[in-house]
């Protein structure tokens, strides 16, 4: 993502942290060696103080003072000389002879101590180069408050090399660092920023109307707290859209209910007469034949009676799909909009459909890993797919494959049932959702059909405003709903 605020976190915590090792290391060039120096100084100063405290009580002699002395000037790197009036050195620390005898001679026959005006401290500190080595040195000499002299000396080079050796661990250590640092920095950015991430996948999912995802709080913090107002919102907008599509199919229904009530009226009695007409006329010429006994023996009776069950029976299952289709056309049985899982229904329905599968025979192909919600009617879902099995069921011929596919349209889903067999004659296809039409009447009374499964099939995906239909294959026939999701 271009403007994440993952990165802008990251690179502005990056940013100063890069910015503060630059000062610190802008800071060691410009100021650690005179931070050196005056530190440097300082010790000079101590040990000048030191010397005249412990002086004005003991002499040079003192071993106490001796060792104190080699201490101090070992511990700082000090050359120190005490001197008599007549440059005879009296005691002296970490200077060999020569160096000593060569410095003293410089200074007293110069008369630089003797003669120099030392001020108030008694002495003077300056930075001096050896002509000879061409080593830099911090010098101070003066008088002690016993009136000898001394010489202290220290070399610089030893300082430059400690600044020089500070920059380049400074410098190792802001890699180092900045490498660590940056790690952490995105790491730590990524862990806060990841609910944000996630609370923004499940708005972009409610603006689609999908409100299967819900935040998961970890804590109490802001964000939690912002997760979950919004797990309560997109609770709260599935129920009212639910309510909302409801309302909106009775709505529908309801403008093209008045127009349709008397025409369904008039068709429906047409069409039950019609179909009543072959049952009734066969159960009474059945009837009539055993009141005149026209077969006395048994197995004449049994085989009547049997016809005449037959025929009740499927006049019973048509006047129950006629009611059925009935109230679906008249607008009683309402469709109720809500988000269910399709691919739970479909299977839940093949399960308990295995045992007709097993007696005809069929294979049954069905590929499904996922879940996929839809929004309509599941009672009525379910039963225009049993219509469908059904109807696959009564017509697979040949290797007897029956096939459910789901195909993700671009805001719908579209569930097919296929089954091989004869192709449905073209002619044949237009007429196929009317009530009471048989592409083959003798195949459809066979197994009890009674023309009403596909007109309730049409009745209920037209009560959801919802595509249905039907195309043929080379080798067989595939029937298909789609619904919102």
């Amino acid at each position: 993502m271009k403007h994440s605020i993952s990165r802008q976190f990251s690179m502005i915590f990056i940013s100063i942290l890069a910015g503060s090792f630059l000062l610190c290391m802008l800071a060691n060039v410009l100021f650690l060696k005179d931070f050196y120096v005056a530190n440097r100084k300082n010790e000079f100063e101590d040990a000048y103080e030191i010397i005249n405290e412990y002086m004005q009580n003991n002499d040079l002699t003192d071993t106490d003072f001796i060792n104190k002395m080699n201490v101090y000037c070992e511990r700082h790197n000090l050359s120190l000389a005490i001197m008599d009036a007549t440059s005879n050195p009296l005691v002296s620390f970490r200077y060999d002879s020569s160096t000593l005898k060569m410095q003293l001679t410089g200074y007293f026959v110069n008369d630089y101590i003797r003669n120099q005006s030392l001020g108030e401290n008694q002495y003077i500190l300056l930075m001096n180069r050896d002509v000879q080595t061409g080593i830099s040195y911090m010098e101070m000499y003066g008088t002690l408050n016993n009136g000898l002299y001394f010489l202290m000396r220290s070399p610089m080079e030893s300082l430059e090399n400690n600044v020089l050796l500070a920059n380049r661990f400074m410098i190792n250590v802001a890699i180092f660092s900045m490498v660590v640092g940056v790690v952490v920095i995105v790491y730590m950015t990524r862990r806060i920023t990841n609910p944000i991430r996630q609370l923004v996948g499940i708005s972009s999912k409610m603006s689609g109307l999908d409100f299967s995802e819900k935040y998961q709080a970890k804590g109490n913090t802001e964000v939690d707290i912002l997760g979950q107002q919004i797990n309560k919102m997109s609770d709260k907008l599935e129920s009212t859209i639910s309510e909302l599509k409801t309302a909106n199919t009775e709505l529908v229904r309801d403008i093209e209910r008045k127009d349709k009530n008397d025409e369904i009226r008039k068709e429906f009695l047409s069409n039950i007469s019609h179909e009543l007409k072959t049952p009734i006329a066969l159960i009474q010429g059945y009837a009539e034949g055993l009141k005149d006994c026209i077969n006395d023996d048994v197995q004449s009776r049994d085989f009547y009676c049997d016809v005449i069950i037959d025929e009740a029976n499927k006049m019973n299952n048509m006047v129950k799909n006629l009611l059925n289709l009935n109230e679906l056309e008249a607008g009683k049985n309402m469709a109720k909009m809500e988000h269910f899982n399709v691919t739970e229904l479909v299977k839940n329905i093949l399960s308990s459909m295995d045992i007709l599968f097993e007696q005809e025979e069929i294979r049954v192909e069905c590929d499904l890993e996922e879940d996929l919600y839809v929004w309509a009617d599941e009672f009525q879902v379910e039963e225009v797919f049993r219509n469908y099995i059904t109807n696959a069921i009564h017509h697979a011929e040949g290797e007897k494959l029956i096939r459910i596919g789901f195909t993700r349209l671009e805001n719908r889903l579209r569930v097919t049932v296929f089954n091989t067999g004869k192709p449905i004659p073209e002619e044949s296809i237009p007429l196929l959702w009317d009530k009471f039409y048989k592409v083959d009447k003798a195949r459809t009374r066979d197994y009890g059909g009674s023309g009403v499964g596909l007109s309730i099939v049409k009745a209920i995906m037209e009560g959801m405003d919802c595509k249905y239909g039907v195309h043929n294959h080379e080798t067989g026939v595939s029937f298909y709903f789609e619904l919102p999701v």
